[in-house]
């Protein structure tokens, strides 16, 4: 039997990181298969993981949740065939909304699979900002977890953390919050949390399974359309959006879904341009897209763009530093939540770096094969950013 846990968090909450720590400290001696649906196309953090001898699975462009008729089941039941893992670890994208990824590994129906644990990474620190903004894709991570684990916290004062859990606890009442800092925790304490399953969990599950009934009833519906991205579409927007949504995750958007339609449109089609484009394209062709949204919902790809450049040039520290900070001025470059990359800089060494909003951090790492740029944002300026990178 193969566990599948899946471990969600809004962009940047430190999922990677995470699961990097559970593989070291608490995964030991179980057979690991990593998949992650990166929003955007380059995915800049599989190397780390794949050190530890892990396979990793990357699903870019058909994202996870996206292929759900296809390739998502196909996916599942090709790596326990192959590699028969005691648990598969799913990292969905960002923004990728928790209920329908578990809706999707529900819905692979495979006797040889069993989900395991719903877990949600929230950094602490920006809880409120990302509620209140992108609520419909935050909120839906934080409802649908039995676990939530915050992350930066021993670098907050009390007061901002215990707000946190508050605010957290208007959307879910029962779920285990763990509030220590990472590095005060061991791996085994935190898989212990996660893989405790209780009533919650149950109940989760229910609500779960009402998912993939919809999920079953559009593919039935679809079975009919032999295209098959056609179906991926319903479906996914059948459940606002998701797989889409998940890849979208790549292009994604146009953060404030309501005001920002022309918007959206042409950073989709930016986006489009690169990265997770043609699926995009799908969504307006069959014009399903717009149809299929209940009550207010949205595909991430209406909400979050993202521009992602391979690029030889070369940079130095301070003017990578001066640049992540030239990020948080919205009015240019739109809202930017999520910026990473590896570039050369002038002597030959390599930089690695990773930001959030009002956050940077910027390290020298590893070499890559060429320099990688991507940033992720909500009514993203593709041509500001461009122009910030002097590409």
């Amino acid at each position: 039997m193969t566990r599948i846990d899946i471990y969600s968090g809004f962009l940047g909450a430190g999922k990677t990181t995470l699961i990097r720590k559970l593989v070291a400290e608490a995964y030991k001696g179980q057979k690991i298969v990593i998949i992650e649906n990166e929003f955007g196309e380059i995915g800049i953090d599989s190397g780390f993981l794949k050190d530890a001898g892990v396979e990793i699975h990357e699903m870019n462009s058909g994202c996870i949740c996206c292929s759900l008729t296809g390739d998502f089941k196909e996916a599942l039941k090709m790596v326990v065939r192959d590699y028969n893992p005691d648990r598969i670890i799913i990292e969905p994208s960002g923004v990728g909304k928790l209920s329908e990824v578990a809706a999707a590994v529900m819905a692979t129906g495979s006797p040889d699979l069993e989900l395991g644990g719903l877990t949600t990474v929230v950094d602490a620190g920006k809880c409120k900002m990302y509620m209140k903004n992108f609520g419909e894709f935050f909120d839906d991570q934080v409802e649908s977890a039995h676990c939530i684990i915050l992350s930066r916290t021993g670098l907050l004062p009390e007061a901002k953390v215990t707000e946190a859990v508050q605010l957290l606890r208007e959307h879910n009442k029962d779920a285990v919050i763990l509030t220590a800092p990472w590095d005060k925790l061991s791996g085994l304490q935190i898989l212990e949390a996660v893989d405790g399953r209780d009533e919650l969990f149950e109940s989760l599950k229910a609500l779960i399974e009402h998912h993939v009934r919809e999920l079953e009833e559009e593919e039935a519906e679809d079975g009919d359309e032999d295209e098959h991205h056609h179906h991926h579409h319903h479906h996914d927007d059948e459940h606002e959006g998701h797989e889409h949504h998940h890849h979208h995750d790549d292009d994604d958007d146009d953060d404030d879904d309501e005001h920002e339609h022309e918007h959206h449109h042409h950073d989709d089609d930016d986006d489009d341009e690169h990265e997770g484009h043609e699926h995009h394209h799908h969504g307006h062709e069959h014009g399903h897209h717009h149809h299929h949204h209940h009550h207010g919902e949205h595909d991430a790809d209406e909400v979050f763009t993202s521009w992602g450049r391979e690029t030889a040039k070369r940079y130095d520290e301070e003017t990578i530093r001066s640049k992540l900070d030239a990020l948080n001025d919205s009015e240019t470059y739109g809202m930017i939540l999520r910026a990473k990359g590896i570039v050369e800089s002038p002597d030959g060494s390599w930089i690695h770096f990773d930001f959030t909003p009002g956050e940077a951090e910027v390290r020298k790492g590893p070499a890559a094969t060429t320099g990688l740029l991507c940033v992720i944002g909500a009514e993203l300026k593709e041509d500001a950013v461009e122009k910030l990178f002097e590409l």
